[in-house]
């Protein structure tokens, strides 16, 4: 069974979608890289747009807006072909300013963040496809269950928020940026889950639109570690 820790690329929901494409009009793993570039591209000219342009209402469309478009790519995938390219503007949208705030406060955090980022993804990609990671049903559980661990965390750590209690693994200091360098950890890890949940899903000949939806799932764990690598950069700046 196909397991990842990304909410978006749930076992369940690609299992159901088996044996209901047409023949010549399934999934393929090209077919999602390029749909995943294709994303990309959108999220850096949006990001471009609001670095370029920096404000809070730019800011608050993106949020509230990747958040409809990812809602809606996950409860109505077969829509992933117009949602998935709206979430990546979107989102673009958010990147751009929070970017833009960090480089003011860090000259030179964004550059570094965005190149350890696909680093790491480019470094991970090569591990998996050489065999030298192994992910195996422990693996999956391990990864799947960090990840809600963490989901957990920051939701506890919001919620006391509003009654004055602040985390000290969400300030600097050693304690916060060794939590940082674990949540870093776990979010590069859900990218080796989303290459082999893409692939299992590929040969499995999910529908067209399946590629969309895929390549939704690894740009969500993506920008996941980009954020992160910026929390975590800017701690050991501080």
């Amino acid at each position: 069974m196909m397991r990842s820790g990304n909410p978006a690329l749930k076992s369940s929901i690609f299992e159901k979608a088996v044996g209901t494409a047409t023949s010549g009009n399934t999934m393929t793993i090209q077919g999602t890289v390029n749909k995943t570039g294709l994303m990309l591209l959108l999220i850096v000219g949006a990001a471009g747009f609001t670095w370029g342009n920096p404000s809070g209402g730019w800011l608050m469309l993106g949020l509230i807006g990747s958040i409809i478009a990812a809602l809606v790519t996950i409860f109505k995938k077969e829509l992933s072909m117009y949602s998935a390219p709206a979430y990546a503007v979107f989102e673009g949208l958010l990147l751009g300013g929070i970017s833009y705030m960090f480089e003011q406060s860090y000259p030179g955090i964004v550059q570094q963040a965005i190149l350890l980022t696909f680093g790491t993804l480019g470094a991970l990609l090569l591990a998996y496809k050489s065999g030298m990671i192994k992910v195996t049903e422990n693996f999956k559980l391990g990864v799947v269950a960090a990840t809600g661990g963490v989901a957990l965390t920051y939701l506890l750590g919001f919620i006391f928020s509003f009654f004055g209690v602040n985390f000290s693994i969400f300030g600097g200091g050693t304690i916060g940026i060794i939590f940082s360098l674990v949540v870093v950890v776990i979010a590069s890890l859900n990218l080796v889950l989303d290459f082999d949940f893409i692939e299992e899903a590929s040969e499995r000949n999910l529908p067209k639109y399946f590629e969309w939806y895929g390549a939704f799932g690894l740009i969500v764990t993506l920008v996941w570690l980009y954020l992160e690598l910026l929390r975590l950069l800017a701690k050991l700046r501080d």
